[in-house]
């Protein structure tokens, strides 16, 4: 019998072993999820609004319990698991109280006695979701797509099931329409079948550039409306007149949280020639305090990788640079104790051609790579098949600004502070780090059909 498998990274035990459901246990789900899309598609928005906001409440009254899962599960900090299901809540309850205006008919003047655009959802969305914000990439995507009236799958990553179960419990706890929002516990070869189902009508995936293409490419196959967030390898530019206490403080926390594994974590750092030695100092600093240990403990700075093989794959990226040429100043082996843990690692002399310069390492190593100036830091940062999110530090907001708006190939770029992701505003990438975007109203838009209603 097929099983799933969830195991703790920090002691490489053994949690939990789930049976992978057979194809009549995911077509019942994919038939109840229409279903109960026929009943919700009917209810008024404002009437969606209750449920959600249960949610938020069951997030809020569960978020020890749940946090602790998050942590067995993958292994981030507990801190950061308390965190996350805080920023789940934040989500519902925006999307309850806004969803309204942002799906309010759109009245547009032309010959017609009436001309309108009107929101309507979809039905069945497929969401395929990574396991390292177990929660959070699950709620960017199910408090507007079930607030836009819609029904959603979850094909979670096999290593999260218990958080796919208690996400799905959440939902019916709160007392969405049974079925609304159900799990598919069934592995990644078996996505295809759920693509291909005639009442799921789009996917939207958070993951690789590998899977994303794959998952697009045979949705594309069967004309069906994707969103993919994918990987980053976000660059962070420090210049001449950056306050560099701070940018290193910030710029190692944004490299350390989640242990590294985030795709918009900050990856690659380019200080400008004149400030180089001054910053890499201050930034190995901060990088070399951090601390590794169990995520249940509170002292810890970063807890283990998700998994032992993701440890082996970021490792051979930081081997194959150091035999290409890239100098290693900090970290860069693998501990001798139990559990998936890398420490805090530094690359200096990063150059083209080497995995810490092409790929996104997704784990505690940073690529300090140094330019010349301004523009020599701009062509760099955009030297990249990625464009998730970037940052600039420089005490001339104006000129902070600028480069941000204008100049950095990102879906995302922030002044004087690490990339973040906010329900208020919308999130998601270009390049091969995807395309469409969720949260703020584009996120609730791209799940809806924008229909033209012509009254002459």
């Amino acid at each position: 019998m097929e099983t799933l498998q969830s195991v703790n990274p920090t002691t490489d035990a053994q949690i939990a072993s789930y049976t992978v459901m057979p194809d009549t246990e995911v077509e019942s789900r994919i038939q109840a999820a229409h279903q109960a899309f026929q009943h919700w598609r009917k209810v008024p928005i404002a009437e969606r609004a209750p449920f959600m906001k249960r949610a938020a409440d069951i997030l809020d009254q569960k978020r020890n319990e749940l946090a602790r899962l998050i942590s067995l599960e993958m292994g981030k900090l507990l801190s950061e698991s308390e965190a996350e299901i805080a920023k789940c809540a934040w989500v519902c309850r925006h999307y309850a109280e806004q969803a309204e205006v942002f799906l309010a008919p759109e009245r547009v003047q032309t010959d017609a006695v009436l001309s309108y655009v009107a929101y309507q959802p979809l039905g069945v969305i497929l969401a395929v979701m990574p396991w390292n914000f177990p929660f959070w990439q699950v709620f960017r995507f199910a408090a507007p797509g079930l607030m836009a009236g819609n029904a959603g799958l979850l094909k979670h990553a096999s290593n999260v099931t218990g958080c796919a179960r208690a996400i799905e419990s959440v939902f019916a706890e709160a007392g969405f329409p049974e079925g609304l929002f159900s799990h598919l516990a069934i592995p990644g070869s078996r996505v295809a079948g759920v693509i291909e189902h005639p009442l799921v009508k789009a996917v939207t995936l958070t993951g690789s550039e590998g899977a994303g293409s794959s998952v697009a490419a045979h949705a594309g196959k069967h004309i069906k409306k994707t969103v993919l967030e994918l990987g980053g390898s976000d660059a962070y530019l420090i210049l001449e007149d950056a306050d560099l206490d701070m940018a290193a403080e910030v710029c190692a926390y944004s490299r350390l949280l989640n242990a590294g594994q985030s795709c918009i974590g900050a990856k690659r750092f380019i200080p400008v020639a004149a400030v180089y030695d001054d910053f890499l100092e201050r930034f190995r600093a901060q990088m070399a305090e951090a601390i590794l240990g169990d995520p249940f403990d509170r002292t810890a700075d970063l807890g283990p990788l998700a998994r032992r093989d993701l440890r082996e794959q970021l490792h051979k990226q930081v081997q194959i640079s150091l035999q290409k040429g890239a100098q290693c100043i900090l970290g860069g082996t693998i501990p001798a104790s139990p559990g998936a843990f890398y420490p805090p690692t530094i690359l200096t002399e990063v150059a083209k051609g080497m995995p810490a310069y092409e790929e996104e390492l997704f784990g505690p190593v940073a690529s300090v790579i140094r330019a010349t100036d301004e523009n020599d830091a701009i062509r760099i940062a955009n030297d990249s098949a990625f464009g998730l999110g970037s940052a600039v530090f420089t005490q001339d907001l104006d000129r902070g600004e600028r480069i941000a708006a204008y100049h950095l190939e990102a879906g995302s770029s922030f002044v004087n502070t690490f990339v973040r992701s906010d329900p208020r505003l919308p999130f998601g990438g270009i390049k091969i780090s995807g395309y469409g975007r969720e949260l703020a109203r584009h996120g609730i838009l791209e799940f809806v059909n924008v229909k033209t209603v012509y009254i002459a």
